[in-house]
């Protein structure tokens, strides 16, 4: 079994290529739950449903996002009445939004309504999110502060960052099933999500890095030199006080990385790192990336066996 750590873009592209190479039952992903909102009734989990729809062969692979072949009637007919919503949403990627809100209001945990949601999407694989308590991830720009959608969507991320806020009412914990999952792995994959809003929200999860700390973990650096294969990567980095590198990204993972794979373009390199070409481009490429990946994976096994 391969446990993944995801957010909502570069991490699904490398499973993409793992759901040829291994059955989606033998995949468990760990999903940041930091970007998570409630608006107009509904309650917004992107990167969940990112994954969600993926193993569930819904997922719009142009965007890497929302249902393909989706229709916005309702945001639509929201605005023209005057009420804007703060995330445009498709009409089916808003029934699972208003299922998911239904069943947390109902008394359900974030993790069980996962669970009954992939279930009746008919996903093989294991999708959990990262804990069962809201985490938000914010930004202050010029002195206001907003959610990381705002940011990101409504601004298009064309705003300065002075800071990266994460909000929270209680320490999050890590769920039994999530330390479980990292426990039982053969191992753990850190795909190319963004480090400051994806991963680190599930790495600041109570257990996780010691989990990881005892198991076989290997990482895939989201930025060739400087410049990050796709998102706001390289300005979060900046206003987290770290550089927009992969040697920065390694230097953030260090304490449980075994493996680290940096771009074969990227003019920097690491000590001890591996080589790959990451740019997984389409599916061919992602199964490609895929396939090394297992090899090392199995090549570390081999040895722990020997």
């Amino acid at each position: 079994m391969i446990t993944f750590l995801s957010g909502g873009t570069g991490t699904p592209k490398l499973m993409q290529g793992y759901r040829t190479l291994i059955p989606d039952k033998e995949m468990t992903v760990i999903v940041n739950t930091a970007e998570d909102m409630w608006f107009s009734g509904s309650h917004l989990s992107p990167d969940l449903d990112t994954v969600m729809y993926l193993f569930a062969g819904l997922l719009d692979t142009k965007r890497w996002w929302g249902i393909q072949g989706d229709t916005t009637i309702t945001s639509d007919f929201l605005k023209k009445i005057g009420y804007p919503e703060p995330v445009t949403l498709g009409d089916q990627d808003r029934a699972i939004n208003i299922a998911r809100a239904e069943m947390l209001r109902s008394g359900m945990t974030l993790t069980e309504a996962t669970q009954h949601l992939s279930s009746r999407l008919r996903c093989d694989a294991t999708i959990l999110p990262m804990c069962d308590t809201e985490v938000t991830t914010c930004i202050r720009s010029d002195g206001t502060e907003m959610h990381y959608q705002e940011y990101w969507v409504g601004h298009r991320g064309a705003v300065t960052i002075d800071a990266i806020i994460r909000r929270c009412s209680e320490i999050p914990i890590a769920t039994e099933q999530v330390i479980q999952a990292i426990r039982d792995a053969d191992a753990v994959v850190i795909g190319p999500s963004n480090p400051v809003t994806s991963i680190s929200p599930i790495l600041e999860c109570e257990g996780v890095k010691e989990a990881l700390m005892d198991q076989f973990v290997v990482v895939i650096s989201p930025f060739i030199g400087d410049v990050p294969v796709s998102g706001p990567a390289a300005e979060l980095m900046l206003a987290w006080g770290m550089a927009p590198n992969g040697q920065a990204t390694y230097d953030l993972y260090k304490e449980f990385t075994d493996v680290f794979v940096q771009d074969i373009r990227d003019p920097k390199p690491i000590e001890g790192a591996v080589c790959l070409d990451t740019l997984m481009t389409d599916v061919e490429a992602s199964l490609a990336l895929a396939e090394h990946i297992q090899n090392i994976i199995d090549t570390q096994k081999d040895l722990r066996n020997s």
